[in-house]
């Protein structure tokens, strides 16, 4: 179970991401396609946007315990829930293999 503090900093990122995304793609746009000068202010701005803004900050966590390693994006959960669910046949289609 992950800690309540690491959850809600994942939580404030993504609004962070969500408010910051458009001012970031427009400011990305120009510093690719903009004359030499426009891309320097381009680039100058986008400096100034907080570092927790980009997406790439971002780390998926399992929805029911928070478990950030072995997350499975099909489903959004960890590998060790997938099993549990599975097992109890919380999961239709899938069979138990020799795991």
């Amino acid at each position: 179970m992950a800690k309540e503090s690491m959850k809600a900093r994942e939580v404030k990122r993504a609004k962070m991401v969500a408010k910051y995304a458009e001012k970031r793609a427009a400011l990305k746009n120009i510093v690719n396609t903009g004359d030499p000068v426009e891309a320097f202010e381009a680039a100058q701005k986008l400096q100034r946007i907080p570092k927790n803004a980009n997406p790439i900050r971002l780390h998926n966590r399992c929805k029911l315990t928070g478990r950030p390693k072995g997350y499975m994006r099909q489903f959004g959960i960890s590998r060790i829930q997938f099993r549990e669910m599975a097992s109890s046949g919380l999961i239709p289609g899938v069979k138990k293999s020799s795991w």
